[in-house]
Order: structure tokens, then C-alpha cells, then sequence
């Protein structure tokens, strides 16, 4: 196995700026390296999250930066899985897929590539103590499958607590106006929105990080969205 100071020095990690030692970057560490504990371990963690920052933080330290493509908010369901789309501010509905699995993942890739899209926002459930469920923990999977499809094009995976959510986007579309059969049909998009609204409320602080364990992946991450003619 590779020693540590081979992956360190194989794996360079770059600031994103001089100064981000100090910043209260936001974020959590969802998978990182294989390796033991200690403060290398937990330096390198450090480091990989301020690397790869949610747009929304980013532009939160650094209101002159002017790079990020779409957020993509994410809302999944045991059989409809409602999408958002937001770019630091207003995120819309965009649709309900019925849809799991592979079938799922692969309709995420593609609207992804449709809408300019670098990072997906995944609600994920919690009680109202802020504890998780088993909901949580499939969630959890289907998100750690998905951000290793994800990182192959260099797009990040985050999670962001959705409690509540449902509740508001059914307040939100009865104050709209929209009638009861189109709000069963499309409770789960602005279900979607209202994440990307916590999202970009909170700057993307509080959101956690779904990381592949692959080194290889974590570069193409670093190299950011890539162009696939035959996508």
C-alpha cells in the first residue's frame, strides 16, 4: 500500500485561495481516504473540503468570483424523485421523474448535462430533533453510488438537510394558487426547490461533502465539468 506521504505528494491538494486556512468554510466529509487516523488523516479531510466547495459558499467568500454552473436540488423519493434548478438564487421546479435505480442515475447525468450543471443537491432526511432515519441511510447510498457517475464528469455531490421541506413547498403552492391535483403532481419539484432554497440561504453551509474513495475520481473533480462529444 502506498505510504501517505506518496499520496500527498501524488495527490497535491490547491487552495482555493491563500487565504482559506482561516474561513469558515462550511461542509462535512462524507467518504475521503482509506487510511488510519490521526492528524495527517485529518489534515488531508481539512484540506478536501475547502477544495471542493459548494458553489454557494464559494461565492459567499468570494463575491467577485464568477464561476459555478447550475445547482441542481434533489429530492428523492421511494418511487418520484423531484428536480430543481438554481444558480445562487430564485431555484425553480424543474420536473418529477418516476424513475430508480440505474434508470434514475443516468436521466440525473443527462438533465445535468442538459442544464449547465456542476453539483447536485440531495435532500436528505432527518426527524425534527435533527436525527437520521433509514430514510437517511438509503439516501446515503443512493447518493454515494451516484457521486462516483457523478465525479467521472466532475460534478460534486452534497447532501443538505431537507426537514420541513415537503411541509413548505405544500405552503408555498397553496399560497400560489395552484389547485390540489397539479400540486400531488408536482409537490416533489417544489419539494426539490425549497432544498436549493435552504441551500442558498445558508450559503452551503451545513451541506456535506459525498466524496468517491477513488483518488482518481477526486482529480477529475479538481479539473471541474468536462465536455463528452458522444455524451
Amino acid at each position: 500500500m502506498a505510504t501517505m506521504a506518496a499520496l500527498v505528494h501524488s495527490h497535491p491538494f490547491r487552495s482555493l485561495s491563500p487565504s482559506n486556512s482561516s474561513l469558515d468554510y462550511g461542509g462535512k466529509i462524507r467518504a475521503c481516504f482509506e487510511v488510519n487516523g490521526g492528524p495527517l488523516a485529518s489534515s488531508l479531510k481539512e484540506a478536501t473540503a475547502k477544495e471542493f466547495l459548494p458553489n454557494a459558499r464559494r461565492r459567499k467568500i468570494d463575491p467577485t468570483w464568477c464561476g459555478g454552473r447550475f445547482s441542481l436540488g434533489v429530492d428523492l423519493g421511494a418511487s418520484r424523485t423531484g428536480l430543481a434548478l438554481g444558480k445562487g438564487y430564485s431555484p425553480r421546479p424543474l420536473t418529477v421523474l418516476e424513475l430508480r435505480g440505474q434508470k434514475l442515475e443516468l436521466r440525473l447525468l443527462e438533465i445535468a448535462e442538459k442544464e449547465e450543471v456542476d453539483e447536485f443537491i440531495i435532500g436528505l432526511p432527518k426527524s425534527h430533533d435533527g436525527k437520521e432515519t433509514a430514510q437517511s441511510n438509503k439516501v446515503r447510498s443512493i447518493a454515494g453510488r451516484f457521486a462516483v457517475r457523478a465525479a467521472e464528469r466532475g460534478w460534486r455531490v452534497f447532501l443538505q438537510d431537507e426537514h420541513g421541506t415537503s411541509v413548505d413547498a405544500l405552503d408555498y403552492m397553496i399560497d400560489m394558487g395552484l389547485k390540489r391535483s397539479t400540486r400531488q403532481g408536482k409537490i416533489d419539484a417544489y419539494s426539490a426547490m425549497m432544498v436549493l432554497e435552504r441551500y442558498f440561504s445558508m450559503s452551503g453551509l451545513g451541506t456535506e461533502l459525498v466524496l468517491p474513495k477513488q483518488l482518481e475520481l477526486h482529480e477529475k473533480l479538481r479539473k471541474g465539468p468536462c465536455i463528452d462529444l458522444d455524451f
